[in-house]
């Protein structure tokens, strides 16, 4: 047998979950992002039998009369056409292509068809490695079906069952390693699959622009291309110490074996999370001061969906961090560490709050956001002697800030 590595990507994964909700979409121009807004909101309290299905396109909020700060989180392959993309601001995306249908974010429905969709790639082939809510690596190797045709056969089948029991289309690639079944996972989508053997790699691989190895980012590309290399074939023809020299002992190697597709990582049957974290970019900039009560809400808000996030996956966690983002885009963090663990809401806003107040909160800020770190899985014995630590710990705090500390949010 020789090593088949898989990568599975889900197609426009948040728009695709959204179109089976709204089937009259198919086909048109969908954006997904910013907040929800009551529009949006008084769709999902009519959700009746069929209702959402038939409203009417009219009714529907378009991203012309969208005004504020929020960003792209994915658009439908439609609206792609005219140049949106994820993680592009939606005024920007507005004057692109001011007829898109504009969509709020709903993770919980996305990590709905996430479970689902990764619990039938296990009754298929077990061994699977979640790489976040939309892809994951699969080792066919040693399953029914994984060698044959170089993997294509199980491919299908993995296709063809995620599309019958959810309604949802995915990209596979097939290939010796991961890093090029990545890569290959992106040569037919959507709805498509790209099989890479080691022969295949100046036909198939080389010809392709260095940015599409994931892990070459937007520097070393712009460095690679002052140099003349633009193509992963033209990368595999750079010499192991010139890369080194110009990239660094680490990086130069990875870029070398990169180039001739190799990579000895392994699937990673079970990963923890180190973190889990909530943040939130505003609508418009806001100031400590002045706008303190809606700062508060907001910041209560994630916290309480840090805990949430925190208690649905079992986990709890012992440092308590915060990340802001001020109106000249300066980001700042500050991360306090417990001496217990905690998923508890009222905690994580207690010790977030203390994190405050070791940051300057002159200027305005533009986004806010808040984590936890140190995870490890809850026992359920364990969570009356953390809330007891917790209710100890924050009277202490309390009775030391009360004089010294104003109150911040």
């Amino acid at each position: 047998m020789i090593r088949r590595i898989a990568h599975l990507d889900m197609d426009a994964f948040y728009a695709s979950v959204e179109l089976l909700r709204y089937p009259q979409l198919k086909g048109l121009p969908v954006v997904i992002g910013g907040g929800r807004r009551p529009v949006d909101e008084a769709f999902l309290t009519m959700n009746s039998e069929g209702f959402l299905a038939k409203i009417p396109l009219d009714a529907f909020p378009r991203l012309a009369s969208y005004t504020g700060r929020g960003v792209i989180t994915t658009a439908t392959y439609a609206a792609r056409q005219f140049g949106i993309g994820s993680a592009m601001g939606l005024m920007k995306a507005a004057k692109l292509c001011p007829q898109a249908i504009l969509l709020p974010v709903d993770f919980a429905e996305y990590r709905r068809y996430s479970c689902a969709f990764k619990d039938i790639i296990l009754e298929i082939a077990p061994l699977m490695e979640s790489r976040g809510v939309d892809e994951v690596y699969i080792d066919f190797t040693e399953v029914p079906g994984g060698q044959r045709d170089g993997g294509r056969v199980l491919a299908r089948l993995i296709q063809k069952t995620v599309f019958q029991q959810t309604g949802l289309t995915c990209s596979l690639g097939v290939a010796p390693n991961k890093l090029l079944a990545k890569m290959a996972s992106e040569l037919n989508k959507p709805n498509g699959i790209a099989i890479i053997f080691e022969d295949d790699l100046p036909t198939k691989i080389w010809p392709l622009a260095c940015r599409k190895i994931n892990g070459i980012g937007p520097k070393a590309d712009e460095k690679l291309q002052r140099h003349g290399i633009h193509t992963i074939g033209e990368l595999a023809q750079c010499g192991l110490d010139w890369l080194i020299d110009q990239f660094g002992q680490k990086t130069g190697a990875w870029l070398f074996d990169a180039a001739r597709g190799i990579d000895t990582r392994a699937v990673v049957l079970e990963s923890e999370p180190v973190s889990i974290s909530r943040e939130t970019t505003f609508e418009r900039d806001l100031h400590a001061v002045h706008d303190r009560a809606e700062l508060g809400a907001i910041f209560t808000g994630l916290c309480e969906q840090v805990a949430r996030d925190l208690n649905a996956k079992r986990y709890v966690g012992k440092t308590i961090g915060i990340k802001l983002r001020y109106d000249n885009f300066k980001s700042v963090t500050r991360n306090q560490t417990l001496n217990f663990f905690t998923a508890d809401a009222a905690t994580i806003r207690h010790w977030a709050g203390q994190c405050l107040k070791r940051v300057p909160l002159q200027q305005r800020l533009r986004l806010l956001g808040v984590k936890v770190g140190s995870l490890q899985r809850a026992e359920p014995h364990e969570s009356k002697k953390n809330k007891a630590l917790a209710h100890i710990d924050q009277a202490l705090t309390a009775i030391n800030f009360e004089v010294t500390e104003p109150q911040l949010f």
